[in-house]
C-alpha cells in the first residue's frame, strides 16, 4: 500500500462546457485506487460562506456588479476555502481535487474582464502566500463548442450569460498561462471523445503519482 506523508493540490480548470464534473470524478476514482485520500471542493464555494459568495457571483440580480467587486469576492470565498478546507486537508496528508482555483481569476477576470495581472497576483499572494497547486488539468475546447454544451445544461449563469468573445479572452489566458507553465499546467484536449479525454487524464495523472508516491 502506498503511504502518502504530505498532501497534494491538484486543480481542474476550462471554460464552460468543457466536461470539468464528469472528469473530476473520473480523477478522484484514480486517486483513490492508488490509495490517497481525497477531498473534493470547487471554487468560488466549498465552505458555507464561499456557497453564499458564489451564489452571489453567479445570480442574475448582480448584473451590473462592478469589476472590481467580483475579484474582491472570489478573493473573498477563497480565502476562507484556504483556511478551512484546502490548507487543512493538504496539511493532513490528504490529496485536494479542486474544481477551479486562482487560474480561474487570472482567466475569467483577467482575460475576461481585463483586470491588471498586477492586481490579481497582488491579491494572490496576500491570500495565499506560496501555495500553488502542484498538478493543474486545462481541459481545453474551441469556445463554439465548449457554449454549445454548456447551452445543454442548465439556465445560464451571470457568467454563462456572457458573449463568444468574452469566453475567447478566457481561453486565451488559459492557454496563455499553461504556456508559461507547462510543468504545472497540462493541456487536455477536451473536443474528443470522453474515453480518450480521459485517456489524456490518466497519462498526465501517472508519472505524477508515481513522482509523489
Amino acid at each position: 500500500m502506498v503511504i502518502v506523508t504530505k498532501g497534494k493540490f491538484i486543480t481542474v480548470e476550462g471554460i464552460e462546457g468543457v466536461g470539468k464534473s464528469t472528469n473530476i470524478e473520473f480523477i478522484r476514482n484514480i486517486l483513490e485506487a492508488s490509495n490517497r485520500h481525497v477531498v473534493v471542493t470547487r471554487e468560488p464555494g466549498g465552505t458555507a460562506l464561499g456557497e453564499e459568495l458564489r451564489k452571489l457571483l453567479l445570480d442574475h440580480r448582480y448584473d451590473d456588479m462592478s469589476n472590481d467587486a467580483e475579484l474582491m469576492l472570489m478573493f473573498a470565498a477563497r480565502a476562507e476555502h484556504l483556511a478551512h478546507v484546502i490548507l487543512p486537508a493538504i496539511d493532513s496528508g490528504k490529496y485536494v481535487l479542486c474544481d477551479r482555483f486562482t487560474d480561474a481569476t487570472y482567466a475569467y477576470q483577467g482575460g475576461g474582464r481585463n483586470i491588471s495581472v498586477e492586481r490579481i497576483a497582488m491579491l494572490e499572494n496576500w491570500v495565499q502566500g506560496g501555495l500553488r497547486p502542484d498538478l493543474t488539468l486545462l481541459l481545453d475546447v474551441p469556445v463554439a463548442t465548449g457554449m454549445q454544451r454548456a447551452e445543454n445544461r442548465s439556465q445560464a449563469d451571470r457568467f454563462e450569460q456572457e458573449q463568444h468573445d468574452f469566453f475567447e479572452r478566457v481561453r486565451n489566458t488559459y492557454l496563455a498561462l499553461a504556456a508559461r507553465d507547462p510543468k504545472r499546467i497540462r493541456i487536455i484536449d477536451a473536443s474528443q471523445s470522453l474515453e480518450n479525454v480521459q485517456n489524456q487524464i490518466q497519462k498526465e495523472l501517472e508519472p505524477f503519482l508515481a513522482k509523489n508516491s
